[in-house]
């Protein structure tokens, strides 16, 4: 799925947590109804037998409860997005991302699950991975090796990038063609910005290899790649192409990405928004070449201060605000005003941010943060993780679009919103900062007095209610005094 991912290293997050967040976006001409609901043990399946690639896998007997966000609708399949499992381990997946046509020729992706004579085999993917993997985990790194051996087995239909993590680390998972990977421990004083598009750009493939400290990957990497000459690293070796070796420490990103001229309108512009927010003095002083279309901006970054939870939401919510691309904004030309992809777009599905807070009691250490539709409009909303059930409001998603649903409340606001931007921009910002303040006083109350941690999230969910129906009437009331049918003069 289209996609932006921000991972937040414990040591740069503002209270030791470690986090990641991602917007799942519908495809073009989509829109992907969503809810959020907690899967208990007993209703993991014994057999996952995928939609698409019509794959069965018989799973382990051990599964733990784990929040998700599947689809609404199970015409597709589960793709359950992100969650957290009673071992307080959380998982993200996935994020399409780009590759280019030399590892495609020298490890393809299985048949595509959509093709007419592909009835009975195919890979995993999007679909599937939270199902597969979150309830059999216990650490981040466990995350890793079980989806990589997965990959291994099975193979997958398409390229993406995976996030595992727990109190202590972050891993980042990218899949190399079919059946390959990589991935790299996001460092504790770091943030990484991932825009549908392969990114890791340093891989030290000694520690890989070795004692996987920062680094881990396909066992048999080093031999794939020389025999397909995919490191493009430029050293003093001169040895024929056949006898060429890998260099220990390589750009992945060289070697198994791509840098086309879709990537500099659809995926690049997105970390450099996000980079110019979060570090804004870095990128001044690199000057001119740190631009939206640039090939070389970082996969992680140290911020200049620590990351808090308000800044994860405005970073995914961005559309370019304070430069010519913003295509709600006055400086910009027509033809520079919505040039570049934002990340904050109308299709967004819903935004799932993963919290696990090292330094609280383990029963209160996960939060998982959500919000439907597209974020420039809706707000982030905490609930407790660790529970056995979920409030109505945020599970009951219907085909049926209803302002009883946070779902269908949320897309309603975006629509309304959008086509009265300036006079509802006032009414967004006081939400957005209202239900904050108010579900996350909710939680800390709870925690603090020992209270019921699904009360308290049924009480966040009473106050969003409250909260988005307000909101929703303010929109429709500055959106329908826009109309073009209006008149001024009144009846006497």
């Amino acid at each position: 799925m289209p996609c932006t991912t921000i991972l937040v290293g414990k040591n740069a997050s503002y209270d030791g947590s470690t986090i990641v967040a991602r917007n799942e976006d519908s495809m073009n001409g989509e829109f992907t109804p969503k809810r959020f609901c907690v899967v208990l043990s007993e209703d993991q399946p014994k057999t996952y037998t995928s939609v698409l690639s019509h794959l069965s896998i018989q799973l382990p007997d051990n599964p733990q409860r784990y929040t998700s966000l599947p689809n609404a609708l199970p015409d597709e399949g589960i793709w359950a997005a992100a969650g957290i499992n009673e071992s307080n381990v959380g998982m993200s997946a996935t994020e399409t991302i780009t590759t280019n046509p030399r590892v495609l020729a020298a490890d393809p992706l299985v048949p595509s699950p959509t093709a007419a004579d592909n009835k009975t085999s195919g890979g995993i993917g999007e679909e599937d991975m939270v199902t597969l993997m979150l309830p059999y985990i216990r650490t981040a790194r466990e995350g890793v090796l079980r989806l990589g051996s997965l990959l291994k087995q099975y193979g997958t239909y398409e390229s993406n990038g995976i996030a595992f993590h727990d109190t202590n680390e972050i891993w980042w998972l990218e899949t190399v063609g079919g059946h390959h990977w990589i991935a790299k421990r996001v460092p504790d004083d770091c943030y990484v910005t991932m825009p549908n598009q392969l990114g890791i750009d340093h891989f030290d493939l000694t520690d890989a290899e070795g004692e996987g400290r920062e680094y881990l990957c396909s066992p048999d990497l080093r031999a794939f790649m020389e025999e397909n000459n995919l490191d493009l690293t430029m050293d003093k070796q001169t040895e024929p192409a056949s006898s060429r070796k890998v260099s220990n420490i390589f750009n992945s990103r060289l070697a198994f990405g791509s840098a086309d001229d879709a990537d500099h309108i659809y995926n690049t512009p997105r970390a450099w928004a996000i980079q110019r927010y979060l570090n804004p003095c870095s990128l001044a002083k690199e000057g001119a070449s740190m631009h939206p279309e640039s090939d070389t901006i970082p996969w992680c970054r140290t911020p200049e201060h620590r990351i808090t939870m308000e800044e994860v939401k405005y970073a995914l919510s961005l559309h370019y605000q304070g430069t010519p691309y913003d295509p709600y904004g006055a400086p910009g030309t027509p033809d520079l005003r919505g040039k570049y992809r934002c990340i904050g777009i109308n299709r967004t599905s819903q935004l799932s941010a993963t919290q696990l807070r090292g330094n609280q009691p383990e029963d209160f250490c996960a939060i998982q943060w959500i919000a439907f539709g597209s974020n420039p409009f809706n707000a982030f909303v905490p609930l407790f993780a660790n529970v056995d059930r979920a409030p109505a409001y945020f599970t009951t998603t219907q085909k049926t679009v209803s302002t009883n649903s946070f779902y269908w409340a949320n897309r309603l606001i975006g629509a309304l919103a959008d086509a009265s931007y300036a006079a509802s921009l006032p009414h967004v910002e006081r939400y957005q900062q209202s239900v904050v303040a108010e579900s996350f006083g909710i939680l800390a109350c709870a925690q603090k007095n020992g209270g019921s941690r699904e009360e308290a999230n049924e009480e966040v969910a009473r106050v969003v209610r409250k909260e988005t129906d307000e909101l929703l009437g303010n929109v429709l009331f500055e959106a329908s005094m826009g109309m073009k049918n209006a008149f001024s003069r009144s009846d006497n």
